[in-house]
C-alpha cells in the first residue's frame, strides 16, 4: 500500500467519502451481484479510475465481455496502478486486485483471459469512476 495521505483516511473519513457499496467493496473487500454493477454492459470511451483515490487503473479500450457479469480488462493501464496479493477467502485460491495508491479492493485477476495478455481482470463497478474522453 502507498504512503500516500490519501491512503492514511480513518475508517470514519472513508464513510463520509464513499457510497456504503463503494466503502463495502473498496474497504471490506466485499463483491456486487453478478450483472448489477452500473459499468458491466458499458462501452463508453475513457478511463476507469479508483472510486477511492482517483488513480486511474484502466483504460476503456482493454474493457471486454467476459460474460462473467462483472467489468472485464485485459490490463491495468500501467503496472504501477494496480497491485495483486493471493486471496484464501471463500474456500478458494484466487488473487485480489487493489488500487496501489489507497489500497482499495478492486477484484480479482484470473488467467483465463484473451489475448494478448490472457488475463481478465473482473473488476467490481462500485470500486470505479468512469472519466468519459472529450
Amino acid at each position: 500500500m502507498s504512503s500516500d495521505s490519501k491512503s492514511k483516511k480513518s475508517e470514519e473519513q472513508w464513510r463520509r467519502c464513499l457510497s456504503a457499496q463503494q466503502f463495502h467493496v473498496l474497504r471490506e473487500g466485499g463483491t456486487e451481484p453478478a450483472f448489477s454493477g452500473r459499468y458491466h454492459d458499458c462501452k463508453t470511451p475513457g478511463v476507469y479510475v479508483c472510486a477511492g483515490c482517483g488513480q486511474a487503473l484502466f483504460d476503456a479500450a482493454s474493457k471486454y465481455d467476459s460474460g462473467s457479469g462483472w467489468p472485464s480488462y485485459r490490463q491495468a493501464i500501467d503496472e504501477e496502478a494496480v497491485a495483486t496479493r493471493e486471496d484464501h477467502r471463500h474456500g478458494m485460491r484466487r488473487v485480489e486486485v487493489h488500487c496501489r495508491q489507497c489500497g482499495g479492493h478492486l477484484g480479482h485477476v484470473f488467467a483465463d483471459g484473451p489475448p494478448p495478455t490472457g488475463l481478465r481482470y473482473c473488476i467490481n463497478s462500485a470500486s470505479l469512476l468512469l472519466k468519459k474522453e472529450t
